[in-house]
């Protein structure tokens, strides 16, 4: 497969191609006096008389076709824009490369995995719960790779083989970033985006997230336990560990570890009251998770596990693995900018997109049209697998659609995250499941193989979510 970037450079070669053949047209807009926000005139599309298509390169801050980089990297404000996403994904990624840093985190898993792997029958739920929270929580994904290479040995010990390390470790994480209430990576974007309240339908996804673990968790078990009574059964019987089991005898959980959990942990629920309570948007949150990430630093430094170089070490490599995903969201934004824009009553070939897009999607019952718009994201993430570049790539459209079809754009927000998250489960294009499969010694095809009817589960899942959310008017 292409890189994203690739992919994302001919999607802005057609869209500039576009504009010379599709006409601009523009609405009508009106101010809600319930909401008191600007709402689509229905039935007052027309097209614009003056519109042209954009040039190759433009001069003196004009449009063009080259610009498009620089021009969607600068666009909009802190408030929600390209900008201010961009510097939110870099900020939050630094934060979290320092507590990642410390190994707080890592030690405290591996400790409870210390202490519950002789009660096999809480050892595979809890791992996958606390997998699954990190998912939802702070979008672990990548993270899953290493704890493959420690659980895998032990796994086989224990009479599993290493599609159970990669449905604990990995599959969980995409289970908890599809049905999360709180991921600052993409339902946090996305909502932002979508010019939503950040964090707002907490309790849908959490009663949602619950759902899908508790169902990821039962196919798990169900696997583990016949592969363990026959382990003829297991789809990758030669797979062997790479480790040694001993590695576990090692990791001592101690006070600093204690304290920066704590710390972690009381930031978390900062972050929540600040959005529930406060309001805080997009410039609150990154500065709160950037003060939970100076906490933990001087943490570290007082208590002798980093030194302040180390911290700062730690900082730019968190904000350096997240850099592509904040370029890909600014130049995301210059697809729009190219097609003229997301401005509702200015002429663009967006809002041309959009009123056919929803004419033909306005046939159908709204029900139906909010589970294309998740398969429609499905699809989509076979291409992009960043959860901040697709939600920078497809909110921009699925948000004002949402408006047009009479649908609340929380549904858009709960199609993209749905759409995106559990495809990661399969794709060959998610190189964090590529990972954990290569450390497991399981083929693609094999894991494809064994795990599509758990997806046509999943799939089945998200639809019923869906069509549940539009029923209830979820919002």
């Amino acid at each position: 497969m292409p890189d994203a970037f690739i992919i994302l450079f001919f999607v802005v070669l057609v869209a500039a191609i576009a504009t010379h053949f599709v006409p601009a047209g523009f609405f009508e807009v009106a101010l809600n006096p319930d909401t008191n926000k600007k709402e689509l005139v229905a039935g007052s599309f027309q097209f614009a008389n003056d519109y042209q298509g954009v040039p190759l390169f433009a001069e003196h801050g004009g449009v063009g076709f080259l610009n498009f980089a620089f021009e969607g990297m600068v666009s909009g404000s802190k408030w929600g824009s390209a900008i201010g996403v961009m510097m939110f994904i870099i900020l939050t990624g630094g934060a979290f490369g320092i507590i990642m840093q410390t190994k707080a985190i890592d030690n405290g898993i591996l400790s409870l995995i210390d202490k519950t792997k002789q009660l096999e029958l809480l050892f595979i739920p809890l791992l996958f719960l606390l997998f699954s929270a990190g998912g939802a929580i702070f979008g672990m994904g990548e993270e899953s790779i290493a704890f493959c290479i420690v659980l895998l040995p032990l796994m086989r010990a224990l009479g599993y083989d290493g599609v159970v390390t990669v449905l604990v470790t990995y599959v969980s994480t995409q289970i908890g970033f599809a049905a999360s209430w709180m991921n600052p990576f993409s339902v946090a974007i996305a909502q932002g985006i979508a010019d939503i309240p950040i964090m707002s339908g907490m309790n849908f996804r959490i009663i949602m997230w619950v759902l899908f673990t508790a169902v990821g968790i039962i196919f798990t078990m169900h696997y583990a336990a016949k592969i363990k009574r026959d382990p003829k059964l297991s789809v990758c019987p030669d797979s062997s560990p790479i480790a040694d089991v001993s590695t576990l005898e090692k990791i001592q959980f101690n006070r600093t570890d204690a304290v920066v959990l704590s710390a972690f942990l009381l930031g978390i629920i900062w972050v929540v009251w600040g959005v529930i309570a406060r309001g805080y948007y997009i410039p609150e949150l990154a500065s709160q998770f950037f003060t939970i990430g100076v906490v933990v630093g001087i943490i570290a430094i007082v208590s002798k596990r980093l030194t302040i170089n180390q911290v700062a070490d730690a900082f730019k490599k968190g904000a350096q693995e997240l850099l592509p995903a904040a370029m890909i969201v600014g130049m995301a934004k210059g697809i729009v900018i190219i097609l003229g824009g997301d401005q509702a009553d200015q002429a663009s070939v967006l809002n041309t997109l959009l009123y056919y897009t929803g004419n033909v999607l306005g046939d159908l019952p709204e029900t139906v049209s909010a589970v294309c718009m998740y398969l429609f994201q499905s699809v989509f993430n076979f291409f992009i697998a960043s959860g901040s570049g697709q939600a920078a790539l497809t909110m921009p459209i699925m948000a004002p659609l949402s408006d047009i079809l009479g649908l609340p754009r929380q549904i858009a927000v709960l199609a993209f995250q749905l759409g995106d998250g559990f495809t990661n489960i399969i794709i060959p294009t998610s190189a964090a499941l590529i990972g954990c499969l290569g450390v497991c010694k399981v083929d693609w095809f094999v894991w494809a193989k064994f795990i599509w009817r758990f997806m046509l589960l999943l799939t089945a899942l998200s639809i019923a979510t869906i069509i549940l959310a539009v029923m209830i008017n979820f919002s």
